[in-house]
């Protein structure tokens, strides 16, 4: 038997050849790409460095503190304080009080000098004269300030609102220790407490109540789900 020919690596077909030559392509490429990169790069350095060199002609020599080693505790910050909200709700408590209301006519002509509204019977004015009403909350506007006092009558019957109650008591004061002993609080707050839409009916307090110096207020209810906190 006839030993076989080597083969010739020139009868082989090309094909090693040719995946050299792409071996040899896709090196190139990534030469290159890497080349782009390094590129890329120093050119955002030179930028970054000519940023600050320009900065620092603009602010001119620095000299940094020396560290001291201490360190700033963390301190409590005051809750916000609703200022505005506040000066708003003034705004319009004042607008809604006006001094110059003229509450004479609207008054009952009997000595107490009285209010009720058109839709409360007559005879709610005489339970309130009675006591038949208990007295939920109270409010002392007696040595206030007009607009201190205001303020004060306009935030007590808000927040007779949110808790419901229908029946309180304002002690204005009788004025005795006013200019010519005239009483100018109580006028005041009687004019107020008419313009207030949720009120239905005052009378002046009893003796034992508070007397000249005092007012008993019913209130409109609020409807379901408004009153209380």
């Amino acid at each position: 038997m006839s030993r076989g020919r080597r083969p010739d690596p020139a009868d082989q077909p090309l094909n090693g050849l040719g995946a050299l030559k792409q071996i040899w392509k896709d090196h190139q490429r990534d030469l290159e790409r890497r080349r782009v990169e390094q590129l890329r790069r120093e050119a955002e350095e030179r930028e970054r460095q000519r940023q600050q060199a320009a900065f620092r002609q603009m602010v001119g020599p620095v000299t940094p503190l020396a560290p001291t080693g201490r360190l700033q505790p963390d301190r409590l910050r005051p809750p916000p304080h609703p200022r505005s909200r506040e000066l708003d709700e003034q705004a319009v408590l004042q607008e809604s009080l006006s001094d110059e209301f003229d509450v004479e006519s609207l008054l009952e002509t009997d000595a107490d000098l009285a209010f009720r509204r058109p839709e409360v019977a007559p005879d709610v004015l005489k339970r309130l004269r009675r006591g038949q009403w208990s007295i939920q909350g109270q409010v002392d506007l007696h040595g206030l300030r007009r607009d201190e006092a205001r303020e004060t009558l306009g935030a007590f019957l808000r927040e007779a609102g949110r808790q419901g109650w229908r029946c309180v008591r304002v002690v204005h004061g009788k004025g005795l220790g006013s200019p010519g002993r005239t009483p100018v609080l109580k006028g005041k707050v009687r004019s107020w407490l008419v313009q207030k839409n949720e009120v239905l009916a005052f009378v002046q307090a009893r003796a034992d109540e508070g007397g000249a110096g005092a007012l008993v207020v019913l209130l409109q209810p609020l409807p379901a789900g408004q009153g209380g906190r």
